[in-house]
């Protein structure tokens, strides 16, 4: 009995965090589901959809598309995160308190900090091309 005490823990903390994520996610998709049967049935029978039902239908596609100032606020966000880990990796010699080669700037801290830092220039050139404004 013992024995299955670790592999019952680990399958709970798994399946707390998978729950959570995915719990969402199809309860979500079961609603979108029943909305659509609903309405394709009252179309199935003539009846007209208000233009209410047509703006909230279209109101998750239309507030979902990517647009200059979101990709210009992610970019700066993503920068931002960035720089504070390349500021954080040179405050603390990039290894936590350990500095194994005597410098402060070429760790590994530098590295990880150059992915969001590329990602949030990469947004922010995005934004340059982007048409659809807010």
């Amino acid at each position: 009995m013992e024995d299955f005490i670790p592999i019952f823990a680990i399958f709970a903390v798994f399946g707390t965090i998978t729950a959570i994520i995915v719990g969402p996610t199809w309860l979500k998709s079961k609603e979108k589901r029943e909305m659509q049967a609903t309405l394709r049935h009252a179309m199935d029978k003539g009846q007209e959809l208000p233009a209410d039902v047509i703006n909230a239908l279209t109101q998750d596609v239309q507030r979902n598309l990517p647009s200059r100032t979101r990709d210009i606020r992610r970019g700066v966000i993503w920068l931002a995160i960035g720089i504070g880990m390349a500021a954080f990796g040179y405050i603390t010699g990039g290894s936590f308190g350990n500095d194994w080669d005597g410098n402060n700037f070429d760790t590994g801290m530098l590295g990880l900090a150059a992915i969001p830092t590329t990602i949030g220039l990469a947004f922010i050139v995005l934004s340059f091309f982007n048409k659809n404004k807010d």
